[in-house]
């Protein structure tokens, strides 16, 4: 028998129509969007050509998914694969434009190239360029360095000029802007830039490079599938009738285009379930995706809202501190467009009973900085406060989620150093 909290047993009463449901980190999300697509197969919401579709951000997540569904579903005393599917949104996308490549004006035969050939394309695109460019680091670097004879600097200029050409791509295509388009732009506004005129013929060039190999990169992927769910309504309809339940995990993380493929897919009277944490963005700084998309949907009218706020994953003094600064950000930030950066819900520790209750308290672990640290000084902190923690707790696994702009590669690095082992780095 599943022993659910409060709130999970509302999100896996439901039935049909809009829902959206906002979870703080260590909610259980995933375990409760799992038991809703079981629950939702067991109770015969779904004919036998037809599936329940669950949309996640990465390709960890869908295994887990995968697994947490069939479990629930030999327990139901049902066939564990049969009558859901779970993708990612560029898996969904790759599978729509699969079916039509015509509506998306490829051939059959289209391959995909991954990131890091993405990667090695653009900057290689940007290397060409810099170098039949050389005014350009003119006007953005002191005069007394000298790029040929400095070559640590040479490949830090190339990699952020590469890094830079990188994000307008990825943006530029999150809007569905070609170069065509960005081209237009420029002209009717009169736009005079050297950097978007370097991203705008890095983009160009990029753009051959795909086409030479006749084929598409993963944000291809994601915009063609809107160009497809837009070209044909028949096509369109039969996916909404394979798909007549669409839960999507990780919205917060949607981007705009995401959101349009999924509005599609569900239709004006279709059954969709977006979970997300609305104070939280792990994609937001390179392209469109932004939490705002799941904070919009909450407030629409035939939108029913619901929080996930029970977490058992920290001790009752980190999520006090958690609560905190985001009240204070709600009402006392000092840049008041910043305030809205934060919503409800307010963590609540897991209910008295709980089979994941949270850790015994400790509020002398809690260490405020009150003067800013280095990024090196930041990891040094990191890596000792780990190394304090394992001794006692042999037995446990230690996971560390370094955000945006923090380096990963040096955690692990300084951990390798510290004798900490590292059995498998996680990458989204």
């Amino acid at each position: 028998m599943v022993k659910l909290r409060p709130m999970q047993a509302e999100i896996v009463e439901y039935e049909s129509g809009m829902m959206g449901v906002a979870a703080v980190p260590g909610s259980g999300k995933t375990f409760t969007l799992s038991l809703l697509a079981s629950q939702l197969i067991s109770r015969g919401k779904i004919n036998d050509d037809q599936e329940i579709l669950i949309v996640t951000l990465v390709n960890s997540a869908v295994d887990n998914f995968s697994t947490r569904i069939a479990g629930f579903m030999r327990k139901n005393g049902l066939l564990e694969n049969m009558g859901y599917r779970v993708r990612t949104l560029h898996g969904l996308a790759h599978d729509i434009v699969r079916e039509r490549p015509d509506l998306a004006g490829l051939s059959e035969q289209f391959s995909i190239v991954d990131e890091s050939d993405a990667a090695r394309m653009i900057e290689a695109a940007t290397s060409v360029y810099l170098r039949e460019h050389p005014e350009l680091a003119a006007l953005y670097m002191e005069p007394s360095i000298d790029l040929h004879a400095e070559p640590k600097t040479h490949k830090a200029w190339n990699d952020m000029m590469t890094t830079l050409n990188t994000n307008f791509i990825s943006q530029a295509k999150d809007l569905q802007l070609d170069a065509a388009d960005i081209q237009e732009k420029i002209e009717k506004y009169h736009l005079s830039d050297p950097l978007l005129e370097m991203a705008l013929e890095v983009y160009l060039e990029y753009q051959r490079g795909l086409r030479y190999r006749g084929a598409v990169d993963f944000s291809d992927l994601i915009r063609l599938a809107y160009r497809v769910l837009s070209s044909d309504i028949e096509f369109l309809e039969r996916l909404r009738y394979r798909w007549p339940y669409i839960l999507e995990d990780e919205a917060q993380d949607s981007s705009q285009v995401q959101e349009k493929i999924l509005r599609k897919l569900v239709g004006p009277q279709g059954n969709w379930v977006r979970v997300g944490d609305t104070n939280q963005a792990i994609y937001e700084t390179f392209t469109t995706a932004s939490p705002k998309f799941l904070r919009d949907f909450l407030h629409e009218s035939n939108v029913i809202a619901k929080d996930l706020a029970n977490s058992g994953r920290s001790n009752k003094s980190i999520i006090r501190l958690a609560n905190t600064l985001n009240k204070w950000t709600q009402t006392a930030h000092p840049v008041e467009q910043l305030r809205t950066s934060f919503t409800l819900p307010y963590i609540i520790p897991a209910p008295v009973g709980d089979p994941q209750p949270n850790p015994p308290d400790s509020p002398q672990s809690v260490f405020i900085l009150k003067s800013p640290v280095s990024s090196d000084e930041e990891i040094r902190k990191v890596v000792d406060s780990i190394k304090n923690w394992l001794p006692e707790h042999q037995d446990k696994t230690v996971a560390v989620l370094c955000p945006i702009g923090f380096h990963a590669e040096k955690v692990a690095e300084a951990l390798q150093a510290a004798g900490v082992e590292i059995v498998e780095m996680l990458k989204s």
